[in-house]
């Protein structure tokens, strides 16, 4: 198998990603927008402490069938304020479920806690975010601490997003995207390897070697607060699913984070994923389908490598957080 052309979630043809981060503190929010008509898409949310707008829509019994952009952002349940910016950007372009009132923009979100890693007088996104991040829009996905990743925290290492993807012999495109906050850590005590670099296709992980005693050092070890971590996924592909085998699709990203992080799904994390499709390619048969559900599982612990690896060392009046590259002395 091998990578999309960008290894990243627009790889699955006709989403956009946008980021958007607060002008004061350490937290943002990023979008990934559908293409025209929208998407197919399920959700499955396993952390004991999430934070979430218009999941329960995505049920398979319910009645809405297309999404029009997923948000994914920081700010705790404050944060699920910046969808309100996405949706009025789209009912403003058009775009949405068109009612007896009007079009409404069917937009739902999960959120990651950050609060106070900025200082005490950090923002939180809210509507104006939401609305930036769309207008920043686009196919190229930038990784690491943008977006919602901005104020994020791995296992006391600082976090990031992530993205990945994979095309499978027929031509079908898997991919994801990742917003690390793990109360876990998705380092191996070890060996001081990240857990989910095993799993990468060839080449793709750097092969060097690393002092774990390092690494251990650098983090930041606290003590854990329920609902204050989380690590949010969308998993996508261009097959033609339904809702359920779209929250089939997330629940195999679960899979993924498991390989990724340890502990994961804790009481401690919201932990969230989000599974769509852009129907753009036929229905999978079975076999077909038994491949895409286990490559979601792939692409979701590579993107969550990929965001560890992005991230950068940070440091504000709300405290200081190591990048892995650097604790690890990768160039």
């Amino acid at each position: 198998m091998r990578t999309g052309p960008g290894n990243s979630l627009t790889d699955v043809e006709g989403l956009r990603v946008g980021h958007a981060e607060v002008t004061r503190g350490l937290s943002g929010t990023t979008v990934v927008l559908a293409p025209e008509g929208g998407m197919v898409a399920g959700v499955d949310a396993r952390g004991a402490a999430p934070g979430t707008r218009e999941t329960d829509l995505l049920q398979p019994g319910n009645m809405v069938q297309r999404v029009h952009a997923i948000v994914l952002s920081g700010g705790s349940a404050f944060g699920l304020a910046s969808a309100t910016g996405v949706m009025e950007e789209l009912e403003a372009a058009g775009v949405g479920l068109p009612t007896s009132g009007g079009i409404v923009p069917i937009v739902p979100a999960a959120v990651v806690y950050d609060l106070g890693r900025g200082g005490p007088d950090g923002q939180r996104p809210g509507p104006e975010t939401g609305a930036a991040a769309v207008a920043a829009a686009t196919t190229q996905v930038g990784t690491g601490c943008v977006g919602a990743g901005t104020g994020t925290v791995a296992g006391g290492l600082k976090g990031g997003v992530g993205t990945a993807s994979v095309v499978l012999p027929n031509g079908t495109t898997v991919a994801a995207l990742a917003v690390v906050n793990a109360a876990g850590s998705p380092v191996d005590p070890a060996t001081g390897q990240l857990l989910g670099a095993r799993h990468g296709l060839p080449g793709e992980f750097p092969d060097e070697p690393v002092d774990a005693e390092a690494v251990a050092a650098a983090r930041v070890v606290t003590r854990a607060v329920p609902g204050t971590h989380t690590t949010l996924a969308v998993v996508a592909t261009d097959a033609t699913l339904d809702k359920a085998q779209c929250a089939r699709l997330a629940t195999m990203g679960h899979d993924g984070l498991a390989r990724a992080i340890a502990p994961v799904h804790t009481m401690f994390d919201g932990d969230v994923i989000f599974g769509v499709s852009t129907a753009a390619r036929p229905v999978p048969d079975l076999m077909q389908l038994y491949d895409l559900q286990a490559a979601a599982a792939d692409v979701v612990t590579r993107a969550v490598v990929h965001g560890v690896l992005a991230a950068t060392s940070v440091r504000t009046e709300g405290g200081a957080w190591t990048a892995y590259r650097d604790a690890a002395g990768l160039a």
